[in-house]
């Protein structure tokens, strides 16, 4: 709103210092610095407010160092993350942008999701909360909106980045790109020459028909990604400061990524699609990353508010829509490791029970327990340990996060090399 109010004023009045409305870097540092003191400062007062109403978290002994002490710690904090992103974003960002309409509509859809489901926990006492299948079906409408648009808005375009070669070794010297934009599936895949591939490639038998049928997987991509990166970080917000760290970690990667994207003498530099308008993103990353930090105040161990279901599915589906946006939604298995692990952990362990109980009448554990950071939490033998007899004691809380937030930081960086190394 302030963006579209200062442009008015530049071109109406020739207001002074209006046109610094006009930089992605300015707006986007604004928005940080807005969200961060959104989180810190009203954060106290829901803090506050849900202490007053009595919704706290409830808690299962499950043998846990530390665990029974969280009982009663305010949750739903996940309503704070969401202010301080929507504030900034809707003030800072340019609201016409298709990109970061996607990402408001990202941000309450999964929002009033996670809120139900905190909201049956806590006012209905139970402990289920919302029924699976109904989180998959709000995960899959929001992954159908999400591919839909990227198919029929006209504002979603990109130019592939071309190579001109010379010389014996036919190395690359330059880089230009086509004069008009384009609808295409082109997305980044990491290690390749080109690093560019097209889903309509799967379809190269289908002849002129093979454009549409590669938009049709494109969307199913984008819905098993929602799916898959919501669930994921739900999954790994079981220690203080964990899914909340990590987040504002890949947050910055998706901010650069976005930024370089939209930037055609930085894409062509990387060799990379230039995607207009992608740059926009990079004010509501500064949000994101910004509401994230201010959370952490509160949320670092020992916490005093947990995000619950409203804030942990709403930081998965936000990490996942902007990758597809940008077109690295095949780089998310490596940015978000600590996601994609913490929920393997949980699918190897069930299925090494069922196997096992079924052939041999005992079910079995890989893990002392899942997810794979409560794995560390628990202390004795299993599984591997078991195997080799090694005893491991249970790891202090957070020591285990840390080490978590420094593998989330290697694989971030690990990420951003991947456009070079090819």
């Amino acid at each position: 709103m302030l963006y579209h109010l200062f442009q008015y004023l530049e071109k109406i009045f020739v207001f002074p210092g209006a046109h610094l409305f006009n930089y992605i870097s300015f707006r986007s540092g604004l928005a940080f610095i807005l969200a961060l003191l959104l989180s810190t400062i009203f954060g106290r007062n829901i803090i506050d407010f849900l202490q007053k109403k009595q919704i706290g978290e409830t808690v299962r002994d499950l043998g846990l160092e530390g665990q029974m002490s969280k009982k009663g710690t305010p949750t739903m904090g996940g309503v704070i993350i969401i202010i301080a992103i929507l504030v900034p974003t809707l003030l800072l960002a340019n609201l016409t942008n298709t990109y970061v309409l996607l990402m408001l509509i990202t941000t309450v859809w999964l929002g009033l999701i996670g809120f139900l489901d905190d909201y049956i926990k806590v006012f209905r006492k139970n402990k289920e909360g919302l029924s699976g299948r109904f989180k998959i079906v709000g995960q899959v409408g929001l992954g159908l909106i999400v591919g839909l648009t990227m198919y029929m808005s006209s504002d979603v375009v990109i130019r592939e980045n071309l190579e001109v070669k010379g010389g014996v070794t036919h190395r690359v010297e330059n880089v230009l790109y086509a004069k008009h934009n384009i609808k295409s599936t082109l997305t980044t895949i990491p290690f390749v020459k080109n690093n560019n591939l097209n889903y309509a490639g799967a379809f190269e038998w289908a002849g002129n028909k093979a454009q549409r049928y590669g938009w049709i997987l494109f969307v199913f991509v984008a819905i098993f990604i929602v799916t898959a990166v919501s669930n994921g970080a739900n999954l790994t917000d079981g220690l203080d400061g964990l899914a909340t760290g990590s987040s504002a970690i890949m947050g910055v990667i998706l901010g650069i990524l976005a930024y370089v994207s939209g930037n055609v003498n930085y894409a062509g530099y990387l060799n990379i699609m230039y995607l207009p308008g992608t740059g926009e993103l990079l004010i509501f990353a500064g949000a994101f990353i910004g509401a994230t930090i201010g959370f952490l105040w509160y949320n670092a161990f020992p916490a005093q508010v947990f995000m619950g279901d409203t804030g942990s599915l709403t930081l998965g589906g936000i990490i996942a829509v902007f990758a597809i946006a940008i077109r690295k939604e095949l780089l998310i298995p490596m940015l978000c490791g600590v996601f994609f692990v913490e929920s393997l952990s949980v699918m190897i362990q069930v299925a090494y029970f069922k196997y096992t109980k079924k052939r041999f009448g005992e079910g079995k554990r890989v893990f002392k327990m899942t997810p794979l950071h409560h794995h560390y939490q628990k202390a004795g033998n299993s599984g591997i340990q078991a195997i080799f007899q090694r005893p491991l004691s249970a790891m202090p809380e957070s020591r285990i996060v840390i080490r978590f937030w420094i593998i989330g930081i290697i694989l971030a960086a690990v990420t951003i090399i991947t456009l070079k190394i090819r």
